[in-house]
């Protein structure tokens, strides 16, 4: 493969990070894009520099930031081949029915509309015209019943549909798939495992809870020529626990 480049959103830390840390390797450059500048900036450091990443502090809310960060992919590296979805937000804990609205609003701003936003500029800045792949990276909390997390959880899912749709709108172009991951020893997960890991990962086939490598081993796979006969699917990595009825 020749050297392409993907905006990651969310790619600070934890799964974003983890997937542009397995492309730079490869040999490809990547815009990453979050809220906290220095943050952002320290995770541009360790991918390996300015001559391989770029930090677009930003919120993945505001349209004028999603354009922003898809041009400056574009203007530094010439091209923005991938585009991954990865930001998303969960604030609320608890009863779908007595979930504030407000707060249900700004989970699907965020994890649903910010991620089409990122699309739609990608798509109309480069991919349209030249193609490449789109990756949302969603939750298995989107396949059922999720506990506290059902609105989170219906924003997920809700991505599963975009993944279809969007594939058969953007093909052949543009593949479009989604990762559905399990929980991930991230920071962003830490409430679902913290202080009870060995409870919780007794339930995982596998025998333990992902790492955020786990996820990015399949992102490249997703956004790599190999996988040029796959999308409009949804890979779900989750160490078997679903196959036992449990999230």
């Amino acid at each position: 493969m020749t050297s392409r480049t993907a905006l990651v959103t969310g790619g600070s830390r934890g799964i974003g990070l983890a997937i542009a840390r397995k492309l730079v390797d490869r040999g490809d450059c990547v815009v990453i894009t979050a809220r906290k500048p220095k943050e952002l900036h320290a995770a541009v450091e360790t991918l390996g520099g300015t001559d391989v990443a770029l930090a677009v502090p930003g919120h993945a809310g505001d349209a004028e930031h999603r354009a922003t960060a898809v041009r400056a992919a574009i203007d530094t590296f010439g091209s923005c081949d991938y585009v991954v979805s990865n930001v998303g937000i969960n604030p609320v804990y608890g009863r779908v029915i007595d979930t504030d609205l407000d707060a249900a609003r700004k989970i699907f701003d965020i994890n649903y509309v910010g991620a089409l936003g990122f699309v739609q500029e990608g798509y109309h800045q480069w991919l349209g015209e030249n193609g490449g792949a789109v990756l949302f990276v969603a939750s298995v909390a989107g396949l059922r019943s999720a506990g506290g997390i059902g609105v989170y959880g219906s924003s997920k899912a809700a991505l599963f549909h975009l993944t279809s749709h969007l594939a058969v709108e953007l093909g052949p172009k543009v593949r479009v798939n989604a990762l559905a991951p399990a929980v991930v020893k991230t920071q962003f997960a830490t409430t679902l495992y913290e202080g009870r890991e060995e409870e919780v990962a007794s339930r995982y086939p596998a025998g333990r809870l992902g790492v955020p490598e786990d996820i990015a081993s399949a992102a490249a796979f997703l956004l790599s020529d190999e996988a040029s006969w796959i999308t409009g699917q949804t890979l779900v990595i989750d160490g078997g626990v679903t196959s036992v009825g449990e999230l």
